[in-house]
């Protein structure tokens, strides 16, 4: 494989007094030229050159250099950077120019730039990626417009990599081997030096670090760091993920020891500075899987009749002091990892599982929201304190919720109770504009090594209602107290708010078009609680039936996405004007954030720089969605794994996803998704209608759109690729 070397430049001139590089013909490119007279004339876009000047300006010398910047300087004109000013006189068009931005991969292969500089996205064909891919940040020189065609652009300079590991699976030869990357990730396998792949095999899957990549390579050169195990191997499968994900797997055995030097035992000191609350009827309600309880209830009838609510939260940061070891790698990870059958968590075991877990029958430190309510959850007063709790009763879901069906069983007095305010909260929250998305989760029962057995639904009952409502109110009223003391200048001090923007009108009135396929009606005009309403409405009318799933996953795709910010800007789908997380600091870190930042003003301190703490929520809302990438990775994959043995079946399904290269559909059995290529329908030439949903049939017009009921066959699996391919048998 060739490998170049690196470029000799001289930064001597004696014509000019300007330096500039002087590198040898043998050692450009194409690709290095281009970048030189994009930027030559960028800096002077005003003077007008001629090829000779251009030549000198960038340092050519070879006849054969000058030819190629020739014809170069004739496409970027017929492209429209550049303007003819005269016989073989070049210009920059003031029309056009480059960007910086990051390259992100669209479904289907499609790569775009999206930049601050440019209101949308640029695409960017194969062509002209010059070996970037996606997550790189990289400048691009824009082509001119073409009536009715998006914004096309070539990528001329690589400012950063996004990455520089890859996991793939070994193609191991005599003297050399590749990593098989995802061609999603990145379409140039990795050439790996014999002594460099460190005993790995055919087959394997391996972590790998690009150590090299020089313009004149097809495929960048890089070196194992570490083997994974063998390809279909649970964990291998599960660690690759994460990994792909550029998450960890486990935890580093220097902090988990750190975690246990902490003492078990709570000072006496320390619990009389806090809220005891261990005498006020206090549970947890969790799943049965789980171990980190972070959040309990408690209530108990006030002397004037009214009900005091409590939300207690493990005190994480009692144990986390900020800028400690622990604390760095939290922030690092900042949330923790929920696979299909393992948890990657933010904390050591120790804290997680053991210290800040709310377990039964031991004191516990917690941060506590208490709120005075009346019968009618109406919250008259609250407070927001440090406090030292004891857990009766630990609840799983299952037997909370057979308490309120029943209302026999332990502590039922304070379940109902808290279960009639939770209805009353819901009920308001909804009045006011609040959304009700309940989707349905797909969920697996696994063997021991990890196989998944069968596929089972999990729905919200009262019980998950009954926690998500007070935890939702205590978040509210945490951002509220702070979001809402204004200064002179009508400033909030600077803190952490999760928010949520208003979905774009075009991707509501583009839901509005294909619910109407169904009989739906959506009213995407006026005041944002009729809309909020008339969405509520579809969800409430859609339940039960078999569109249900794929209504409820096109309706969530036309709202924006929820992210971490400093700015307050309220949470469109709960309808909250201020809104944070302070209910999960076991496995959030921007909760941790501000559990300090209320401690920080409680004590009367001045804000904090509101520019590094954007960046802390810039951070932790980066790490969510890799998490959220890497949870439903592992769903996909298992899903495909459940289906292995289930090839030549035939399953009723609906079409949940067209695209010009066939159509997905979801199984009504068991939710799985596969896909129908295009080229497998050959009963007709179909073409693709992006604004209806529709694959069109050329000569007879058969029309397959999203939520047509069909009926397919199980063709083919890749566990690899985490990819079905289905073979249609009728549409029904």
């Amino acid at each position: 494989m060739a490998r170049n070397k690196k470029a000799r430049t001289s930064l001597s001139s004696k014509k000019r007094k300007k330096e500039r590089p002087l590198i040898e013909a043998t050692h450009f490119t194409k690709q290095e030229i281009m970048k030189r007279v994009v930027k030559l004339f960028e800096e002077n876009p005003n003077r007008v050159y001629d090829y000779r000047q251009v030549a000198y300006e960038v340092g050519l010398k070879s006849t054969q250099q000058k030819r190629m910047l020739i014809q170069l300087l004739d496409t970027m004109a017929f492209q429209n950077f550049l303007v003819e000013a005269g016989h073989g006189k070049y210009q920059l068009d003031g029309r056009s120019g480059s960007v910086v931005g990051v390259l992100e991969r669209r479904a289907g292969g499609k790569m775009v730039v999206c930049s601050q500089e440019c209101a949308e996205e640029i695409y960017i064909t194969e062509k002209y990626l010059n070996k970037a891919v996606a997550g790189d940040t990289v400048r691009i020189r824009l082509f001119a417009c073409r009536k009715d065609r998006p914004q096309e652009g070539q990528v001329i300079d690589i400012l950063r990599r996004g990455r520089d590991m890859y996991v793939g699976k070994l193609d191991v030869k005599e003297n050399y081997a590749f990593l098989l990357v995802d061609d999603k990730v990145m379409t140039n396998d990795i050439f790996i030096p014999i002594d460099k792949i460190k005993g790995g095999k055919n087959g394997d899957k391996a972590l790998v670090k690009i150590t090299d990549w020089s313009s004149s390579d097809r495929n960048p050169v890089g070196e194992v760091k570490e083997i994974l195990g063998a390809s279909g191997d649970n964990e291998t499968e599960m660690h690759a993920i994460l990994l792909e994900y550029g998450l960890p797997y486990n935890y580093p055995s220097e902090l988990e020891n750190l975690a246990n030097e902490i003492p078990s035992e709570i000072p006496e000191r320390e619990i009389l500075r806090r809220l005891d609350c261990r005498g006020v009827p206090t549970f947890t309600i969790d799943p049965k899987d789980a171990k980190d309880f972070d959040d309990a209830l408690s209530l108990r009838k006030l002397e004037n009749g009214h009900w005091e609510a409590g939300v207690h939260i493990a005190d994480v940061t009692y144990y986390v002091r900020p800028g400690d070891e622990i604390d760095k790698e939290a922030y690092r990870r900042a949330t923790s990892v929920y696979l299909v059958d393992r948890t990657v968590p933010m904390l050591p075991e120790k804290l997680s599982n053991e210290l800040c877990s709310l377990r039964p029958d031991e004191d516990k430190l917690c941060y506590s929201v208490l709120f005075e309510m009346d019968d009618n959850a109406n919250v008259l007063n609250y407070k927001i304190k440090h406090t030292v709790i004891r857990s009766q009763r630990r609840f799983t879901y299952e037997e909370a919720q057979q308490v309120i069906e029943t209302k026999e069983g332990d502590m039922k007095e304070e379940i109902l109770t808290l279960d009639m305010l939770a209805k009353k909260l819901r009920e308001r929250r909804f009045q006011l504009g609040g959304i009700a998305f309940d989707r349905v989760e797909v969920r697996f029962e696994i063997d021991e090594s990890g196989k998944p057995l069968s596929v089972y639904f999990k729905e919200s009952q009262d019980a998950n209602k009954l926690i998500e409502e007070f935890m939702l109110l205590a978040n509210k009223t945490v951002s509220e107290h702070i979001g809402k003391k204004k200064n002179a200048e009508g400033k909030a001090k600077t803190f952490i708010y999760r928010v949520h923007d208003d979905p774009d009108v075009e991707k509501l009135n583009d839901l509005s078009r294909f619910i109407s396929k169904f009989g739906y009606k959506l009213n995407t005009a006026g005041k944002r609680k009729e809309v909020t309403n008339s969405i509520n409405r579809l969800l409430s009318d859609v339940k039960g039936k078999k569109e249900q799933n794929l209504i409820e996953m096109v309706a969530i795709r036309s709202m924006a996405k929820a992210l971490y910010s400093t700015e307050a800007r309220g949470h469109y789908g709960l309808s909250f004007d201020y809104y944070t997380h302070f209910t999960s600091p076991i496995r959030r870190y921007p909760d941790v954030i501000a559990h300090r930042l209320l401690d920080l003003y409680a004590d009367g301190k001045k804000s904090v720089n509101e520019d590094e703490y954007e960046e802390k929520c810039k951070h932790c809302s980066e790490m969510e969605q890799l998490a959220a990438n890497a949870e439903r990775s592992s769903i996909k994959y298992k899903q495909v794994e459940f289906m292995q043995d289930k090839i030549g079946k035939t399953y009723n399904g609906v079409i949940s996803g067209i695209q010009e290269w066939g159509m997905y559909v979801e199984l009504n059995e068991n939710k799985c998704e596969g896909m129908v290529p295009i080229r497998d329908l050959d009963d007709d030439f179909y073409t693709f209608d992006e604004k209806n949903y529709c694959l069109v049939g050329k000569k007879y017009q058969r029309t397959y759109c999203l939520g047509d009921e069909v009926v397919i066959r199980v063709k083919k699996t890749n566990l690899d690729k985490k990819q079905m391919d289905f073979e249609l048998i009728e549409k029904l």
